[in-house]
């Protein structure tokens, strides 16, 4: 069996999260972004919150309820999700938390093997040839 070039794989994971998303919460995101560094795939579901979470979010204690709902929902049904990176990538998830911005309604999903990953979501994009990762640095 052929494994899958890396864009097919992005896009293959890109559409299982917004399946899975779909079957969970109800609610589609806007759009689904995936990047992979070395053995850390992390996933931004953009506008993923429904409308009700959105008004629910408004206040501080809202949005605390809204955070952890979706942290637990995660938790208890991402098993299934992690299977299909698997099946995708060919490499097993040994760990996948979830982050939610109620402001902006973004949930980050990191799926690693043996990393420390740490999430820092800009207020705005940075301009794509402003930026460079170590290897185009060579």
């Amino acid at each position: 069996m052929m494994k899958p070039e890396p864009a097919k794989m992005a896009q293959q994971v890109a559409e299982a999260v917004m399946a899975f998303q779909l079957r969970t919460t109800g609610h589609s995101p806007k759009a689904v972004t995936v990047v992979l560094s070395q053995d850390t795939l992390v996933v931004t579901l953009h506008e993923a919150l429904s409308a009700a979470e959105r008004d629910t979010a408004k206040s501080p204690a809202g949005a605390t309820k809204v955070e952890e709902f979706h942290r637990q929902l995660f938790a208890n049904s991402s098993q299934s999700l992690r299977d299909e990176i698997k099946r995708i990538t060919g490499v097993e998830v040994r760990q996948a938390v979830a982050e939610i911005e109620p402001a902006t309604g973004a949930v980050v999903q990191a799926f690693t093997s043996s990393a420390m990953v740490q999430v820092f979501r800009l207020a705005q994009s940075v301009p794509r040839d402003s930026w460079s990762t170590p290897d185009e640095q060579q």
